[in-house]
């Protein structure tokens, strides 16, 4: 009712419904289906109008008085409540790479920001992340996209674009190969019930590729010490801060069959969501940009 006590007084002091309209930025048929709720609530008419002037009657008189100071002491609470330190608590889902790479420093200037405010990261893979938004059982979670398309009341936001490398033992002699050493070397394979095990899957799958499993899990850089102790070849995304590979591998990339696995940030609408959790995604994004930008 605040939003139609707001419109009431604009076109009281602009003296029509299309003048309200572009003060206020709503359209006429807007201005006068709110004024008209207004009304109906109210049981009484706020104007005489006559042709596109809209004057106020003496109910409407007595009304914008009293209007005025509805809306003066909202914007003062609403003042009040955005001077007090937030509190409360936030849940942020992610997956393993990010917590190591981006979170503690985001986390740490959140905290300054905001000392009042209880986080708690949970960790997971992305398809339970994933269902954990949608049941409003954490506010966000940085994971990879998916294959398919989201809920409709879902919102993603892209943060970064990491190129899949094969990582072989650096024992292995040259010329290293991609092609030829994924048909030839064991294979440690992506988990593919993961979104990024999926996306392998598609790749060995298009690029006709016969591979020789040796091992399956769902954690990146055990993978890589794996690869690292000669047990074979992996298919690794190259994740968002990573500045080299451990030694004892090669990371070889793909060349024109290079391809990809986005990692974003997923949360339902913001009007369900805490303006604690906003502010956190905001750094998480700001986080990602910076570092992109070389800031």
């Amino acid at each position: 009712m605040i939003r139609e006590l707001k419109t009431f007084i604009a076109v009281s002091e602009e003296g029509t419904f299309a003048g309200a309209g572009h003060r206020i930025g709503l359209t006429q048929a807007a201005v006068s289906a709110q004024i008209q709720r207004l009304e109906e609530q109210l049981g009484h008419a706020l104007f005489d109008r006559a042709g596109r002037n809209a004057r106020l009657n003496p109910q409407g008189l007595d009304a914008l008085v009293q209007a005025r100071e509805v809306v003066r002491l909202f914007e003062e609470m609403a003042a009040q409540r955005r001077s007090r330190p937030l509190g409360g608590r936030v849940v942020l889902g992610a997956i393993a790479s990010a917590q190591a790479i981006v979170l503690p420093g985001v986390l740490a200037r959140f905290r300054a920001r905001h000392p009042g405010v209880h986080v708690r990261v949970a960790p997971g893979v992305s398809f339970q992340l994933l269902h954990q938004v949608d049941a409003g059982e954490v506010d966000a979670a940085i994971m990879i996209r998916p294959v398919f398309d989201l809920q409709a009341d879902l919102h993603w936001t892209t943060l970064s674009h990491e190129p899949f490398r094969l990582v072989v033992p650096a024992s292995l002699p040259a010329p290293l190969d991609w092609r030829a050493l994924l048909g030839t070397q064991p294979f440690i394979r992506y988990d593919r019930t993961s979104f990024g095990g999926r996306l392998v899957e598609r790749f060995l799958r298009d690029s006709r590729i016969d591979v020789q499993d040796c091992v399956e899990i769902d954690d990146l850089e055990a993978m890589v010490r794996m690869v690292a102790c000669g047990m074979g070849v992996a298919l690794v995304p190259q994740a968002f801060g990573r500045e080299g590979w451990p030694d004892g591998v090669v990371a070889l990339p793909l060349g024109e069959q290079a391809f990809f696995r986005d990692i974003g940030l997923v949360a339902r609408s913001t009007r369900t969501t805490s303006p604690a959790a906003l502010d956190l995604v905001r750094l998480i994004e700001q986080a990602y940009t910076g570092a992109q930008d070389g800031t």
